[in-house]
C-alpha cells in the first residue's frame, strides 16, 4: 500500500517550496494524482525522483590514479557512493586505488576527499584492461580485493523486486563479469537482505496462483542469488555469505546487509568476526548506542531538514524511544490518517530515537512520514552531522551537493565498522593469519541466512533445481 504525501510533505522532503513541488508535478517529474484542489503524491514515486541524482557529473571527469605509492593490500571499489565502505577498509590496512561511481554528488564527494584516487563512471563502458590502467596497475600486478555494492533497489523488499529484469539488476551481472575478468584474490559483494530471496525472473503477483501456470525454477525465491553463485563457481571462486547486523561490528545502528566473500582459490572464507553483541554475550562489549555516537555534538552547528508543524504537534507529545503508538489513544487516528488502517507495525511513523539503543537503519531522508528519524529530544529530524556520526564518517568528511543530496549519500552508505570488519577479514586472509570464529553467533535477527542454511532451505523448496544448486554452492 502506497504512503500518500501532501505537497507540504514533499516540499519538506526535497528541501524546496510547495510551488516548486507543484511545478515538478505539472512537468511530470513527480507522479501525483489530483484529489479535489489538492495533490496526492506516492512516497515511492518521490523517493525515485530524489534518488535520480544520477548521471555522470560534468564537473568531475573520470581520471586515472594520481597517487604514487601503493599499499601492500590493494583494492578496487565499485558502486562506491560516498566511500563509507572504503573508509572502513582503509582503517583495516587496505589501500583503495580506484572508485567507480556515476552519481553526480557522490563523484564530487570522492573528488573533494580523495583527489588522488582513480575515478571512473559507468562500469559497462570500462573493460578489465581499462580499469587496471586507471588504477595504475600493470596487466600482471596482483589485485587483492574487488569490492562493491551494486544498486540494491532491484532486490529490495520495499520495491518491485524485479531482480535482473531491472536495469540495476543487469549492472549487478556486469559487476560479476568484471570480477571474473580482473581475477582478484578476493571479491566482496554487499547487498540488501532481499537478495537472498529475489527470483531470477520476476512474475507479477497478479499473474500467480489459481488460473496461472506454476512458477518456473527461475521465478522461485533465491533464483537470482543461485545464478550469481553459479557464475562465480564456474569462474573458480568459492563463496561464503551471511546476513550481518552492523551493530555486531561496532556501528551504533541496526543495519543489516548481505556480504558475499569470494575466494579465487575456490575455498570458503570464515564469516566476519563480531566485536560487539546485543547483551554482552560471547564475552563481547554491548552494542554501541545513539548516545555514544552523538557525544560531543551538543554545541555543533547542525544542518537539517524540518518537520511541518502538522507533525511537530505530535512530536511534542513523545519522548525518546517512542513512536505513534505512544501518543494518547484519542489522537492516534488523527495523527496517522489513512495509514492508521493499513497493515504492519508502522514503527517508522512519528519515531523518536532512543538514547540508549543503536539507531534504526538510516534512510536517505529522515523526515518521510513512514520512516521518520527524529532526534531523541529536539523537535527536528536527525541532522546531517548526526547522520555522519551514526554512519561513522569522520566529522571533517566533506559532502557535495544540496542538503538532500548529502543526506542521501550518508543514508546509502555502508557503516564504517562493517567496512572495517570486511577489511580485517581480507587482511587476515591475505596474510594467512588466524581468524576467530564464533559458533552459533546471531549475526542478524533472522535465522537461516548463512550460505549453508540458505542452500538447504532453497533446496527444500525447489527440488527441481536441487542438483544444479548443490553444484553452485558446494
Amino acid at each position: 500500500m502506497a504512503d500518500w504525501l501532501t505537497t507540504s510533505d514533499a516540499a519538506s522532503y526535497l528541501g524546496c517550496s510547495e510551488q516548486n513541488v507543484r511545478k515538478l508535478i505539472r512537468n511530470g517529474r513527480i507522479p501525483a494524482s489530483r484529489h479535489g484542489k489538492s495533490w496526492k503524491i506516492a512516497e515511492d514515486g518521490l523517493s525515485d525522483y530524489s534518488s535520480k541524482g544520477g548521471i555522470i557529473s560534468t564537473g568531475v571527469s573520470d581520471h586515472p590514479r594520481r597517487g604514487k605509492t601503493k599499499g601492500k593490500i590493494r583494492a578496487l571499489s565499485f558502486f562506491s557512493g560516498a566511500l563509507g565502505l572504503d573508509l572502513g577498509l582503509e582503517r583495516a590496512g587496505v589501500e583503495v586505488l580506484l572508485a567507480c561511481e556515476m552519481d553526480k554528488a557522490c563523484r564530487e564527494t570522492i573528488a573533494l576527499n580523495k583527489p588522488e584516487m582513480a575515478l571512473i563512471g559507468d562500469i559497462t563502458k570500462y573493460s578489465a584492461s581499462d580499469i587496471r590502467k586507471h588504477a595504475g596497475l600493470s596487466p600482471k600486478e596482483e589485485i587483492d580485493l574487488v569490492v562493491g555494492g551494486p544498486p540494491c533497489q532491484a532486490f529490495s523488499t520495499a520495491g518491485k523486486r524485479q531482480g535482473f529484469s531491472d536495469d540495476r539488476g543487469n549492472v549487478f551481472l556486469t559487476f560479476v563479469d568484471r570480477i571474473l575478468e580482473l581475477r582478484p584474490r578476493y571479491a566482496v559483494i554487499e547487498n540488501v537482505r532481499g537478495l537472498l530471496s529475489a527470483p531470477l525472473d520476476h512474475r507479477p503477483h497478479e499473474k500467480r496462483g489459481f488460473g496461472f501456470p506454476p512458477l518456473t525454477p527461475e521465478e522461485e525465491k533465491g533464483g537470482a542469488l543461485h545464478y550469481i553463485l553459479s557464475k562465480l563457481k564456474a569462474g573458480g571462486y568459492g563463496v561464503s555469505f551471511n546476513l550481518y547486523n552492523s551493530a555486531n561490528f561496532g556501528a551504533p545502528q541496526l543495519r543489516e546487509r548481505v556480504v558475499l566473500v569470494c575466494s579465487r582459490d575456490g575455498s570458503k572464507s570464515p564469516y566476519l568476526t563480531p566485536t560487539h553483541s546485543e547483551n554482552g554475550s560471547f564475552g563481547l562489549p554491548k552494542w554501541r548506542t545513539v548516545r555514544e555516537a552523538l557525544r560531543g555534538l551538543e554545541k555543533a552547528e547542525h544542518h537539517h531538514v524540518i518537520f511541518p508543524e502538522s507533525r511537530l504537534k505530535y512530536y511534542r507529545m513523545l519522548k525518546a524511544g517512542q513512536y505513534w503508538k505512544h501518543l494518547p489513544k484519542k489522537v492516534q487516528k488523527e495523527a496517522m490518517g489513512a495509514s492508521y488502517f493499513s497493515g504492519g507495525g508502522k514503527t517508522g511513523f512519528y519515531r523518536r530515537l532512543a538514547w540508549d539503543k543503536p539507531s534504526p537503519t538510516l534512510v536517505t531522508h529522515p523526515a518521510m512520514p513512514a520512516t521518520d528519524l527524529c532526534h531523541p529530544e529536539a523537535f527536528r529530524p536527525l541532522s546531517l552531522e548526526e547522520y555522519k556520526r551514526i554512519q561513522e564518517f569522520p566529522d571533517d568528511w566533506k559532502f557535495a551537493g544540496t542538503l538532500i543530496d548529502q543526506y542521501r549519500q550518508v543514508g546509502n552508505a555502508v557503516p564504517g565498522s562493517l567496512g572495517h570488519a570486511i577489511g580485517r577479514l581480507i587482511v587476515s586472509l591475505c596474510r594467512e593469519t588466524a581468524i576467530p570464529e564464533f559458533s552459533a553467533f546471531p549475526y542478524s535477527r533472522y535465522c537461516g541466512t548463512d550460505d549453508r542454511s540458505w542452500a538447504a532451505e532453497v533446496l527444500r523448496k525447489n527440488q527441481a533445481t536441487s542438483e544444479q544448486l548443490s553444484l553452485a554452492i558446494a
